[in-house]
């Protein structure tokens, strides 16, 4: 079995190899299918993915359907403002099959200007805050991709509680030392604030 961590102050306990459902989007339901059976068998128990990702939540929305949420379900919106953010929240659980999800993500929130719109007044973090107050998300999170994603999800934290981060770390990227600076800075904010990484 794959062993388990602690998502942060969500309190579930994540395997450390979740499932990025991206790869769902681009494929039949019964290939999905059979990708999710393999991953549940080995007692993966955490699914992330996005309104972006094609058809991946609607192939999720077919198994959930048929099988029942077993699993920490993670989904994202890359919208900016609240209005276009609550119609893809809605759309997703719609897509999902799904009453709420589990985390929320502000998908890939790192261009300062879309950071401003996003978690500025009428910004897409209002409508997150507004869904989790409704029931519909239980937390909130953000992710990124890029050099400045570290530094950029610390100033996320600055401006509000996220629950979670999410950025990449790989051989690559650890050669750049001021990525690396930056990424060892959230990982020890998220510590001391018990924010998942």
């Amino acid at each position: 079995m794959i062993a388990t961590q602690r998502f942060g102050r969500s309190g579930h306990l994540s395997t450390r190899t979740i499932l990025g459902a991206a790869g769902l989007g681009k494929v039949t339901q019964a290939e999905a299918d059979a990708a999710l059976e393999l991953a549940f068998v080995h007692g993966v128990n955490h699914v992330d993915t996005a309104d972006s990702y094609r058809d991946s939540e609607l192939r999720l929305g077919s198994w959930i359907q048929r099988h029942g949420k077993t699993f920490f379900l993670g989904t994202k919106t890359g919208e900016r403002t609240a209005a276009k953010a609550r119609e893809s929240i809605h759309r997703s659980l719609e897509r999902l099959e799904v009453d709420a999800v589990d985390l929320l993500q502000l998908h890939n929130l790192v261009d300062p200007q879309e950071w401003e719109t996003a978690l500025g007044p009428g910004g897409a973090l209002e409508a997150a805050v507004e869904a989790r107050q409704q029931g519909l998300v239980r937390h909130i999170g953000v992710t990124g991709h890029g050099l400045t994603v570290a530094d950029m999800h610390s100033r996320a934290l600055g401006r509000f509680p996220f629950d979670s981060v999410l950025l990449p770390l790989n051989w690559v990227l650890v050669q750049n030392a001021d990525y690396l600076a930056g990424f060892q800075r959230l990982v020890a904010r998220c510590q001391a604030e018990d924010v998942a990484v």
